[in-house]
């Protein structure tokens, strides 16, 4: 031992291991991370979780995605996403040259679902945005981690095979590991 460490305290020595430690754990873990919980699962609540992980991995960002409750229809084989106006007061869509509020009360008119629905996907199409599954297979290609709920998939009766290839089962606890380790977490 140096006579500089035979000076110092066991408590102090210690701290300074614990500092090296922190140091080391800070070097290994230099990459920025983010992490998004995705709870809905219509059309255009699809769009944020893929546009804000997508763009994050490529700006270098370690990316995960924690799918539950609703938000697990995004990783469906089988896509059939909708939109409804129910509970989406701000839900404006463009026609004849202005724009017009749809409101809640369209949901219960038999067949107004589908019509906003097939008015979204004109918008998308027209515009030349990318679709739901090309966004979440460049998740795919950026090496976004998905997390499919365990607890959903079993509440909901889905089946592992009925999800894309990709995504880990875990839990809370799976995504609660991953969320205490993030620089961003982001709830959607």
């Amino acid at each position: 031992m140096s006579k500089e460490n035979k000076n110092k305290s066991k408590p102090e020595q210690k701290s300074q291991k614990s500092q090296k430690s922190q140091k080391s754990q800070k070097s290994q873990k230099s990459q920025k991370s983010m992490s998004i919980i995705v709870t809905k699962g219509g059309l255009d609540e699809g769009y944020p979780p893929f546009i804000l992980a997508t763009t994050a991995a490529a700006m270098g960002l370690d990316v995960t995605l924690f799918f539950t409750f609703y938000g697990l229809n995004l990783l469906k084989k089988d896509l059939n996403l909708k939109v409804t106006t129910l509970g989406n007061a701000a839900m404006e869509m463009p026609m004849m040259g202005g724009h017009m509020a749809m409101p809640n009360i369209l949901a219960a008119i038999p067949g107004a679902p589908a019509l906003t629905t097939a008015m979204m996907k004109n918008l998308i199409k027209k515009n030349g945005v990318a679709s739901i599954e090309e966004l979440r297979e460049l998740a795919v290609e950026a090496e976004v981690k998905m997390i499919a709920c365990q607890m959903t998939l079993d509440l909901f009766d889905y089946k592992p095979e009925d999800l894309i290839d990709g995504p880990v089962l875990g839990g809370a606890a799976t995504y609660i590991e991953v969320a205490t380790q993030s620089d961003i977490n982001l709830f959607i």
